[in-house]
């Protein structure tokens, strides 16, 4: 099957997609109206709007920096996932996609690096916690969220995943913990970002380690604005390989030319071989 991820709703109803996610709050801070008719996305602690209106809701490591879109390594603005009414906040606005239709996905979950949050609050919360391991704390917060958000979609939740499927890198990276959280996610989404996809070994590799990794379905989402057909094309037959569905972000028209040409060349006999 295959999927878009778009910001435009009249994209939503084009027949070549199986599937459609729309992001009804995104990394900019910039909410729409949730859409009937797909599976609405929330990014839940990456928000540039939040950060530059209340500054304090922004991460700290133990130095102090903040975890901005400004700091190296940063594409966007993060929210510390302890903030209890920035949390309350995103679980309203979960369930508020969820009463206009049931499927959900969370997008950007977790902590931003493996050295945040060092606030007084999540310094505190540590302290007074069960857990001598901050890493392990840090994943049961984001356990916490993820339950909590579970009980407001009552029907498929999705989990994006930064695209590390090392054992343990994502848990020490982000907090979050796919074994953990396969009880509440019924499926995960795997950005495998590319400019180009003029070589594809890397997606195979990345795709082949999250088969081995996760027990959850997962599904992998490519880049398809302004990327060749054919490079897009190729790429869509070794991420189809290993993933349950392929979805393409946030280039519609490409995405339906890819698949256009894909099927074309699939019924005339023609192979897209992984590199």
């Amino acid at each position: 099957m295959y999927g878009v991820v778009t910001r435009n709703a009249p994209e939503l109803e084009w027949s070549e997609f199986d599937r459609a996610f729309f992001e009804a709050k995104d990394v900019s801070g910039r909410a729409a109206d949730p859409e009937p008719n797909a599976v609405n996305m929330v990014s839940c602690f990456a928000d540039n709007a939040a950060a530059r209106g209340t500054p304090d809701l922004v991460p700290v490591d133990d130095e102090g920096n903040r975890a901005t879109r400004e700091q190296p390594y940063f594409d966007w603005s993060y929210i510390c996932p302890t903030h209890p009414d920035y949390r309350e906040g995103l679980l309203e606005t979960i369930a508020d996609c969820a009463a206009v239709s049931p499927d959900v996905r969370l997008d950007d979950v977790g902590f931003p690096r493996p050295e945040y949050c060092r606030c007084e609050r999540c310094e505190r919360r540590f302290a007074e916690s069960e857990y001598e391991d901050r890493f392990d704390w840090r994943a049961s917060v984001i356990e916490s969220f993820v339950a909590d958000a579970r009980e407001r979609v009552p029907g498929r939740l999705y989990l994006t995943l930064y695209p590390n499927p090392y054992p343990g890198h994502l848990r020490e990276r982000t907090g979050v913990d796919p074994a953990s959280l396969g009880q509440y996610v019924d499926e995960y989404v795997v950005p495998i970002y590319d400019m180009a996809y003029s070589t594809t070994y890397w997606l195979e590799i990345l795709a082949q380690g999250f088969v081995d990794e996760l027990v959850t379905p997962f599904s992998i989402e490519l880049y398809a604005v302004d990327v060749d057909p054919d490079a897009l094309g190729k790429a869509t037959e070794v991420a189809g390989a290993y993933a349950k569905d392929v979805l393409f972000g946030y280039d519609a028209s490409n995405a339906r030319a890819t698949l256009r040409r894909f099927e074309a060349d699939a019924r005339e006999g023609r192979r897209f071989e992984p590199e």
